[in-house]
């Protein structure tokens, strides 16, 4: 299978205005599969991955792994096997770092392998500063030394067990104490750690090699460390993300949509949130339907007051699906609040929204206020991240008339072939330079 080169700029031409239908199945969790493709350096026998997001971070870190030394080779189109046999401590690629925010997946099973790891800055979205703090006082407190001078240098003698507070619930900073805490000896407390279903999927996979971990789903972990840690067969489960980001797609296209895998058991907050924007879903086994021509009316607070959307840590709506949301509720009558907590940059897209003739003010970089139904005209646009460029993508799909998405390189870092999947649907949408 070809990959662009991940300095490739991409473009999508999108014509407007058309309706979708039939089946489409959500790819493997992004957010799942990072962090267990860098936890498979844990052990060093083989690992078996399937259902693995073929995107361009994935890429970007199967190619960090393999500069350390790791064997990783794509046995399939969303197969890949990684046996970390022999690991050296090198320093990571800068460049490579600077792509993806996931390098810093890292430092944990580098550090429980190696006994160190020196770590460029990591890059990734720009949606506002993204804190390390978080990981670097958790594998301190489990033996780690840090010092920061063009780069981060951790080294650890031992990793031991300890009772860990994180001082806020990061996803990726639980799992790289996770992945620290399986290795370390002795027993290891997480506590204020996130649950999300992707920090999940990354503890039942460190189980399935040996590890012993209690509390999964909920924001208090105890994991008793120094296990073996053997081979594994492990599949990616479905991305709850791209699942929100479908329904968002199917209402504001006004089409009749059936994900099939979706996950349902993941989705009640998502549910929830769009159920305040009158989109209602149905659920068939583990398939969600969306049926053409909602009501699509926010439904307000008793006492007729303006509503809110907001996101929180997880089980509460997913601070990725905010955008998503967004541009749903312009199309939706009514008047709502979105609230984004997390990141103090990644409401500024909305400029883009407002630009097609969305009704949006922005009141601060955390709040917005949407008031729809808003007709949306073609534009060309860029997008700094990769939901606001989904989110993009979607209010293309639903206006009048041709937009151009310049960099879509960015929409196809965290979402696999979209645009050939959506075609497959009945979108129209024009890649620049075409796959191979």
């Amino acid at each position: 299978m070809a990959v662009s080169h991940p300095k490739e700029r991409i473009e999508y031409i999108i014509e407007g205005g058309r309706r979708l239908s039939g089946t489409i199945t959500p790819s493997g969790n992004k957010n799942a599969a990072l962090p267990i493709v860098a936890a498979a350096l844990l052990t060093e026998h083989p690992v078996t991955l399937t259902n693995v997001p073929r995107i361009r971070d994935v890429e970007a870190l199967v190619t960090l792994i393999r500069s350390v030394g790791a064997e990783a080779e794509w046995t399939g189109r969303n197969a890949l096997r990684i046996h970390a046999k022999e690991l050296r401590a090198a320093a990571l690629d800068p460049d490579l770092c600077s792509r993806i925010r996931a390098s810093i997946l890292l430092a944990g099973p580098m550090l429980a392998r190696c006994g160190q790891i020196t770590l460029p800055p990591p890059g990734g979205d720009v949606i506002g500063r993204r804190r390390v703090d978080t990981h670097f006082l958790a594998l301190r407190q489990l033996g780690a030394e840090i010092e920061l001078n063009d780069a981060y240098v951790l080294t650890a003698r031992e990793l031991t067990g300890a009772d860990v507070f994180l001082d806020e619930p990061s996803v990726t900073g639980t799992e790289n104490a996770l992945c620290a805490a399986v290795a370390a000896r002795g027993t290891t407390v997480l506590r204020n750690c996130a649950s999300e279903p992707h920090v999940q999927d990354l503890a039942y996979f460190l189980i399935a090699m040996g590890a012993e971990i209690e509390g999964i789903g909920t924001n208090c972990m105890t994991i008793h460390g120094g296990h073996s840690l053997g081979p594994v067969d492990h599949r990616i489960g479905p991305d709850h993300i791209e699942v929100g980001s479908l329904i968002g797609l199917a209402a504001v296209t006004r089409s009749d949509l059936r994900i099939a895998g979706a996950g349902v058991e993941h989705l009640r907050s998502t549910l929830m949130g769009f159920e305040r924007l009158g989109i209602r879903c149905a659920t068939e086994g583990d398939d969600l339907l969306i049926p053409a021509n909602q009501e699509m009316r926010i439904v307000p607070d008793f006492g007729g007051h303006v509503p809110k959307i907001e996101d929180q840590p997880w089980p509460a709506f997913p601070a990725d699906t905010m955008s998503i949301a967004i541009v749903t509720a312009t199309q939706c009558e009514g008047m709502v609040l979105m609230f984004e907590k997390m990141f103090e940059s990644r409401m500024f897209f909305v400029d883009k929204l407002i630009a097609m003739g969305a009704r949006i003010v922005l009141c601060d970089p955390h709040r917005a206020v949407v008031s729809g139904p808003a007709k949306l005209r073609a534009a060309r646009m860029e997008s700094p991240d990769i939901r606001a460029g989904m989110a993009m993508l979607i209010a293309a799909m639903g206006a009048e008339g041709t937009s151009i998405i310049n960099n879509a390189q960015q929409i196809e870092r965290g979402y696999e072939r979209i645009d050939e999947r959506l075609n497959a649907l009945g979108a129209r949408i024009t890649r620049n330079p075409p796959r191979d």
